[in-house]
């Protein structure tokens, strides 16, 4: 009883808390502004089963999308001991679906140590790949000493989830023969059946005893652990590529957001808006195009950046970035989630010295409304990296969970161009030529000249 009543207060208090931190990530999400992202339902759950489920894109690469096919794989179907365990601790019995499952049960379990033996293996490969091998995507100036410490967190979480089950199973398979009033029978297991009188046939029942009960607190306390380190984590994406998926843009990839601010003005002056435009356009303030802050980017960009499992495939496809450029994609996603990240915090403490200071005498609390630390995306990403990039698309191909880097890149040059007027030195002619002429090449008559003189002939 005492363990049930241990078991309840730690599993509520793990669930509140990792609730509580996950309700802060979809606030930060919803920082961004609002976008109307619908309609092509089949499309979309196509993408959850084909990219998310799937792995479909992972495959480009059979080495690391087999070994990370074993770590989900075992991530998911472990998730059926799992809900055993719950219920077990809550209603203090042992092996709760094994009386009721019979041989499926062996099934089951079996099949889920098999996977778990693989995840094994993959988890081993994945730290040499990180550690020893030093493949060049993991290494880049970006993935400093957190990054890097935070992938292999993970993956030594992974090895204690493994032990953990491998350590009840084994104990619990020896204990079934000298106690099966009190362990049930589940049948020869796949590892266990064998692994554990391997490792614990000599042990005593009460040291079997403690085994098992340590093993089975291990794992269930390293998957709370890991629940509330997720929304710390870029492994934040095992719950946000599914989301991210879903809402994923299905146009063109080439294709550009259009700028209506910028069409009403083209229109206007050719004079095509109809009477009375003209006049409410002048007097209204001009609009700011493109982004400057997480407040003007999509709540879809924010959760791209939330959504990016820091793999580098992007960075590592960038001509930009391949050709000694500073840009590089991965880089540009993980500085808006550390933007939204610091901009959450400080919405935390609910002071009053970020409120903008026009506001701070009325303002009953501190919003994204009045929000004003006086910084900005242009303090994490320089000028420099967004300057580099070719708009190739390179990186939104690359991406296995269907993020699309290139979209706050382009918002935040359309920022920096339009509403600043500022840019590369080097490309202030072209834009010059564009509004004179309609043509990036500096000639000396209009773009359309040649078909005016064609039909004059």
């Amino acid at each position: 009883m005492i363990q049930q009543i241990f078991f309840a207060l730690v599993t509520i208090g793990a669930m509140g808390f990792a609730y509580k931190q996950f309700m802060r990530i979809r606030r930060n999400i919803f920082l961004g502004k609002d976008e109307d992202i619908s309609g092509q339902e089949g499309q979309r759950w196509k993408n959850v089963l084909l990219v998310a489920f799937g792995q479909k894109k992972m495959f480009k690469r059979w080495i690391p999308a087999v070994l990370h096919f074993f770590i989900y794989a075992a991530f998911v179907i472990t998730q059926i001991e799992l809900i055993e365990i719950i219920i077990d601790g809550f209603l203090g019995v042992h092996r709760f679906f094994a009386p009721y499952l019979g041989s499926l049960y062996t099934f089951i379990i079996s099949f889920i140590e098999i996977l778990s033996v693989l995840a094994f293996v993959a988890t081993f490969a994945f730290l040499a790949r990180r550690n020893l091998l030093k493949i060049p995507r993991f290494h880049k100036a970006e993935m400093g000493w957190w990054p890097k410490l935070d992938g292999n967190l993970i993956l030594f979480g992974e090895l204690l989830l493994l032990i953990g089950i491998f350590s009840m199973n084994g104990a619990d398979t020896v204990l079934q023969g000298r106690d099966p009033a009190h362990y049930p029978d589940t049948g020869f297991l796949a590892v266990s059946g064998w692994l554990g009188p391997l490792l614990f046939g000599g042990l005593n029942d009460g040291l079997l005893m403690i085994i098992e009960r340590s093993g089975w607190w291990l794992h269930i306390l390293t998957v709370f652990a890991f629940l509330n380190y997720l929304p710390h984590s870029k492994h934040l994406h095992i719950l946000l590529a599914f989301p991210n998926t879903y809402y994923a843009r299905l146009n063109p990839k080439g294709e550009m957001d259009n700028m209506p601010e910028v069409m009403n003005e083209v229109k206007s002056m050719m004079g095509l808006t109809e009477g009375g435009d003209d006049a409410a356009m002048m007097e209204e303030d001009l609009p700011e195009f493109g982004a400057n802050d997480i407040f003007t980017l999509s709540w879809k960009n924010i959760m791209d950046a939330y959504s990016c499992t820091e793999c580098g495939r992007c960075t590592a496809m960038c001509p930009a970035n391949l050709t000694g450029k500073k840009l590089s994609p991965r880089k540009i996603l993980m500085d808006i989630r550390d933007r939204t990240e610091e901009v959450g915090r400080n919405l935390d403490t609910n002071s009053r010295k970020f409120v903008k200071e026009d506001q701070r005498e009325s303002a009953a609390r501190l919003t994204k409304e009045n929000y004003d630390d006086g910084k900005s995306l242009f303090d994490y990403i320089t000028r420099e990296e967004l300057h580099a990039c070719t708009t190739c698309n390179a990186c939104v191909e690359a991406c296995p969970v269907l993020i699309n880097p290139l979209d706050p890149i382009l918002r935040l040059r359309r920022y920096e161009i339009l509403t600043e007027s500022a840019g590369p030195g080097d490309w202030l002619p072209m834009f010059t030529s564009i509004e004179n002429s309609g043509s990036v090449w500096q000639v000396p008559q209009e773009r359309e000249q040649w078909a005016r003189d064609a039909m004059n002939d």
